[in-house]
C-alpha cells in the first residue's frame, strides 16, 4: 500500500488523468485507482480533491440518472483541466526521472 504522505502530491494529478479518459463519477474513480494499484482510497479523500478541482475549475460535473438508484455527480476535464493535466505530466516525470537518478546512482555506489 501507498503511504498517504506520498499519495498527497499526486492524486490530484492521476484523478484528472482518470477524468481525462471519460466522463466518470466519485466512486468509479476509487475503484480505477484501485485498479492501477494505488489501493483502497477513501470517499473521503476522493470527494474532497473532486470538489477542489471544480471549484478551481478544473472539472465540471452534471448529474445524470442511474440504473441502480439516485442521479449520480459525473465529472469531466474543462480545457483549464487538461493544461493542468498537461502540467502534471510533464512536472511529474521530471520528477520521477530525478528520482530514478538519484536511485540508479546509490545502487551503482553499495558493494
Amino acid at each position: 500500500m501507498i503511504p498517504s504522505q506520498m499519495l498527497k502530491g499526486t492524486l490530484e494529478g492521476c484523478i484528472l488523468a482518470i477524468i481525462s479518459k471519460n466522463e466518470t463519477y466519485g466512486y468509479e474513480i476509487s475503484k480505477q485507482l484501485e485498479t492501477y494499484g494505488f489501493g483502497e482510497i477513501a470517499e473521503g479523500t476522493i470527494y474532497p480533491l473532486l470538489l477542489r478541482l471544480e471549484k478551481n475549475g478544473m472539472i465540471s460535473a452534471v448529474y445524470r440518472q442511474s440504473d441502480f438508484g439516485p442521479k449520480r455527480k459525473y465529472y469531466f476535464l474543462t480545457e483549464k483541466g487538461r493544461g493542468e493535466l498537461l502540467d502534471f505530466t510533464e512536472n511529474y516525470r521530471e520528477l520521477s526521472n530525478a528520482v530514478e537518478h538519484l536511485f540508479a546512482d546509490i545502487m551503482e555506489e553499495k558493494p
